[in-house]
């Protein structure tokens, strides 16, 4: 049997426990966002030779390493490690590596008489999504249904802080099975919709700052949700929000993410897109007017069929910002 293909547009307890109780009525999204987040830490992301050698690797860098610490001094940016590496002597970094804090003795050297370090570092990442929802009651919104990945790494890419801009659809590329496909947006950073605080396996969350005066949809709980019709909310020409009808195929309860397999069925949508693209992760899922859950993941081999993560998941995790 062929095995899909995916790809995605430590807790203590202590007593007493909290409780969450998210609002049962949240405002719609739909609208393309642009998403920039900063992370804890610069991660290592390749490597470049000085002098013929790889001084990096050699040292025992590994590409996915986070560089939290240079000479027991905290580093959270590449301007940061920059302002401190200026000599060409022997630093002590301090690197987490699979949830492990590893030590390595470094010493940079000079080539053309410029200091190096032979390594590619990378402090951000830059990149649009669908806003999901917003609670009127906190400001908290969610998006993606997914969290956001270190490309070089797929590892969960750690946030210290980040922000979500006002964006517009510009170009759409078709996907086709075998191939994802992706809409290209124009962002502007003079528009800021609101912050980044948690970047999780359910989704991304945050403050926004200026809630829209929407009539908010009610929040239908896992139990009601039905295999049959239902639609996604979402943009694909500029600014515009539209609805789609898609066929809900069946509903897993013990997935952590992957809980509402559908099928795209609009004839517009498929004639525009050819399917789920990248971009489109966060659109809302709707069903007998209530929100049910927020797109995720395409199937590469069928981009007609992909998968939701229930909303209840979603706002229990954007929750946690209140804590």
């Amino acid at each position: 049997m062929k095995k899909k293909k995916l790809i995605s547009i430590l807790m203590i307890i202590v007593f007493p426990i909290s409780v969450f109780a998210y609002s049962n009525q949240v405002i719609i999204g739909g609208e393309t966002i642009g998403i920039e987040v900063h992370s804890k830490g610069v991660y290592v992301v390749g490597f470049y030779p000085v002098h013929g050698k790889n001084i990096g690797e050699e040292a025992g860098f590994q590409i996915g390493d986070i560089i939290k610490k240079v000479n027991k001094k905290q580093i959270q940016s590449i301007a940061e490690l920059n302002n401190f590496l200026e000599n060409e002597e022997t630093y002590e970094f301090q690197v987490e590596r699979n949830q492990k804090t590893v030590t390595i003795s470094f010493t940079l050297e000079k080539e053309d008489n410029i200091l190096k370090t032979g390594l590619y570092v990378k402090d951000q990442i830059q990149g649009i999504g669908t806003l999901s929802y917003i609670d009127p009651n906190t400001g908290i919104y969610g998006s993606l249904g997914h969290e956001i990945l270190e490309s070089t790494s797929f590892s969960r890419f750690q946030i210290n802080n980040g922000k979500i801009y006002k964006a517009e659809v510009s170009t759409i590329k078709k996907s086709q099975d075998g191939i994802t496909g992706e809409k290209n947006a124009k962002i502007d950073q003079n528009d800021i919709l609101g912050t980044v605080e948690l970047n999780e396996v359910e989704g991304i969350f945050g403050i926004y700052e200026n809630i829209p005066k929407k009539e908010p949809l009610e929040i239908a709980p896992k139990e009601e949700i039905k295999s049959g019709e239902a639609y996604i909310r979402t943009s694909i020409e500029k600014d515009k929000v539209t609805d789609y009808s898609i066929n809900i195929i069946s509903i897993d309860d013990n997935s952590t993410s992957k809980n509402i397999f559908f099928e795209i069925t609009d004839k517009q949508l498929l004639e525009k897109t050819g399917g789920i693209i990248q971009g489109m992760s966060g659109s809302p899922i709707i069903q007998n007017n209530k929100l049910i859950g927020v797109v995720n993941y395409v199937i590469v081999e069928n981009v007609k069929k992909g998968y939701g993560i229930f909303i209840t998941t979603m706002l229990e995790e954007g929750d946690k910002i209140l804590q």
